[in-house]
């Protein structure tokens, strides 16, 4: 095989006609997509995805986009599945099966399927095919072209597919209620669960939290801060938040007084600090500290009494997955 000149024009006619390829699924966005979701919605069992070769890959992610937005799915392998691994399936589950040819494989797996009492959803480029036929609902994938220049290899019919498989999980995510919370209970080892976390997951509390009161002097302010190690103080009476003094606060301070060391915290405390509950959302809060450009928030309750501190640097630390 010879190396030829890079063509950054193919590489254009390849985007173009892939985006092509998915544009014109809207227009067969209808009744039958409506009763593919239906299905869906009321499927009792597992949504089990399937299909041959790139229909099979373009199956597991969308078997994985199910899972993770709260519809138990998984790929099953349709070679697999007639070596013994039909065993899974189960009257209440619905089957989506991925061929565009619609005369691969699969067609094996639709005695089961059918004998079974389970429901078949195609998604193909052959609407009058033997796949399409036997299903309960078959989406029209077709495509008019590949992007490949030799018009073979699957690609705008592959990533039509896929595109038609995303629209029908984001449908029944939002038929189903699926909120924010929700994903993030599905991610928690991610920056998406670390935003819908509540504060009050990830604040300091305890004996963690800096405390000192308004007439505790300076050099105790001090220890407190570098004990802490949160950059911070909060300065209460009885519990209540009445300031807080910062790093930025002592080094303000010690650029104009020469006698800070004998001062108490209230007099170079900051009264009316930003505060917030611990019922927000760590995403919330994160907004709040970067557009204020201050590094931790005070958590408090009704009365202002102190139950936490959120510092910046714990809504960094997490996996950037």
């Amino acid at each position: 095989m010879r190396t030829t000149g890079i063509d950054l024009d193919l590489a254009r006619r390849v985007l173009q006609t892939e985006a092509a390829a998915i544009e014109a699924l809207a227009s067969r966005v209808d009744e039958r997509f409506e009763r593919a979701v239906r299905l869906l919605l009321d499927c009792r069992g597992r949504v089990i995805v399937t299909g041959m070769g790139k229909s099979g890959i373009i199956g597991r992610k969308i078997a994985a986009t199910l899972t993770s937005t709260g519809t138990a799915a998984f790929f099953l392998h349709p070679a697999e599945a007639i070596h013994g691994d039909l065993g899974v399936l189960h009257g209440t589950d619905v089957i989506i099966a991925l061929s565009y040819s619609g005369e691969t494989e699969v067609l094996r797996l639709v005695d089961t399927i059918k004998r079974l009492g389970a429901r078949l959803i195609v998604i193909t480029g052959e609407p009058d095919s033997r796949l399409a036929t036997v299903a309960d609902v078959a989406l029209d994938a077709r495509v008019s072209e590949e992007a490949c220049p030799m018009n073979l290899v699957p690609t705008a019919s592959t990533s039509a597919a896929l595109a038609l498989g995303d629209a029908l999980a984001m449908t029944l995510l939002a038929a189903k209620g699926f909120r924010p919370e929700d994903f993030a209970t599905l991610h928690p080892g991610g920056r998406v669960a670390k935003a819908f976390m509540r504060v009050e997951q990830i604040m300091h509390a305890g004996d963690e939290v800096p405390r000192v009161s308004p007439e505790t002097p300076m050099p105790d302010v001090l220890y407190e801060i570098s004990n802490k190690k949160l950059g911070m103080t909060t300065v209460v009476r009885d519990r209540v938040l009445i300031g807080i003094i910062t790093d930025g606060d002592l080094r303000r301070a010690m650029s104009v007084d020469r006698h800070l060391l004998d001062r108490t915290a209230a007099d170079i405390m900051t009264r009316n600090p930003v505060t917030t509950v611990k019922t927000t959302l760590s995403g919330e809060a994160r907004q709040v500290l970067e557009q204020r450009k201050i590094t931790s928030m005070v958590i408090v309750d009704a009365d202002r009494q102190v139950e936490g501190v959120l510092h910046l640097h714990d809504l960094w630390d997490t996996d950037p997955t």
